[in-house]
């Protein structure tokens, strides 16, 4: 990476890092996005919800990022609901994942909504012998949504540009990254867990400059829980996003319709991968990050069919 590239890199995050709404704006665009979904949730999850609405109008503490701790802790129950009840998560080999140091968890995607990196975060929480704290990265899109903004980078979501993530794993930190990008977003229904290509092996290159721990996770459950069956883009653009999904169950059933289907998730944390070179020399040769990229790939996928396998049935 040219000196060049990392300046216009830096840039381009020290932007996305200082886009912020109007504490008012914010709450007033959760109760509306919120409003219509919260009379069909017990009545304990209906209290995580108003709590965490009124938090956003109140004082707290982020970092540079957004991330807000206390408001992460609030949602907690909610979280814990969906991990243990609504989906059932059976995760597998937690342990993997190193307790120190900069470790790039890179993970299969679905949904335009960040359930999966959620999930793993709670997996984590829940089941890992050391829990550490993991940030993930997502789209600008995501960004450019006030009120989906807003939460996100109070759970501890970035914006997916190099410099973001060569920042924090230079800290020692663990991101989640999921490398198909939009593509993985916008996958219909018929081609669910078939893994896209990783563009131009820009984790890779990310990993090997920073000496950060490989270890792909395969999720498995997330493309059942919003069955991606066509898409409205003209709805979307009005609602400030790329495109909206029909499901099964939205638009037809309105704002409940955006409740994710209760299909059973399996996430296991693969072995992290050997790497025979790192340093800025190996991210520099092109051939061998993309070597890397296309195996990262392949153990991903293997990975997904053989938790599919184990799973079973997703609604049973």
């Amino acid at each position: 990476m040219s000196e060049e590239q990392r300046a216009a890199n830096e840039e381009h995050g020290s932007r996305e890092n200082e886009r912020r709404d109007a504490p008012g704006d914010l709450l007033a665009a959760f109760r509306r996005a919120v409003g219509g979904v919260l009379d069909g949730l017990p009545s304990e999850l209906r209290d995580v919800v108003a709590t965490a609405s009124r938090r956003l109008a109140g004082d707290y503490e982020e970092d540079e990022w957004g991330r807000d701790p206390e408001f992460e802790r609030a949602l907690e129950p909610l979280f814990d609901f969906l991990y243990e009840r609504w989906w059932r998560v059976e995760a597998v080999a937690v342990e993997r994942l190193p307790a120190t140091g900069p470790v790039l968890l890179v993970a299969n995607h679905a949904g335009f909504l960040p359930w999966d990196a959620l999930m793993i975060k709670t997996a984590v929480r829940r089941e890992h012998p050391q829990p550490r704290e993991l940030r993930f990265l997502e789209l600008d899109w995501v960004f450019d949504t006030p009120w989906l903004s807003a939460v996100v980078r109070k759970l501890g979501g970035v914006a997916a540009t190099p410099y973001n993530a060569l920042t924090l794993l230079e800290r020692g930190e663990a991101v989640i990254a999921f490398p198909e990008g939009a593509r993985a977003a916008q996958r219909r229904f018929g081609q669910r867990y078939r893994i896209q290509r990783f563009g131009r092996g820009g984790v890779v290159e990310i990993a090997l400059r920073t000496g950060a721990t490989l270890l792909p996770v395969a999720v498995v459950g997330s493309e059942e829980a919003h069955p991606r069956l066509a898409d409205l883009p003209w709805l979307g653009r009005l609602l400030g996003l790329p495109t909206l999904p029909v499901t099964p169950t939205f638009p037809l059933l309105g704002p409940l319709g955006l409740v994710p289907l209760p299909a059973r998730w399996r996430i296991e944390f693969c072995e992290p991968l050997e790497l025979s070179r790192r340093g800025p020399e190996a991210a520099d040769d092109r051939a061998y990050v993309f070597e890397v990229s296309e195996r990262l790939r392949d153990t991903l996928q293997q990975r997904v069919y053989a938790n599919l396998v184990a799973r079973g049935p997703a609604f049973l």
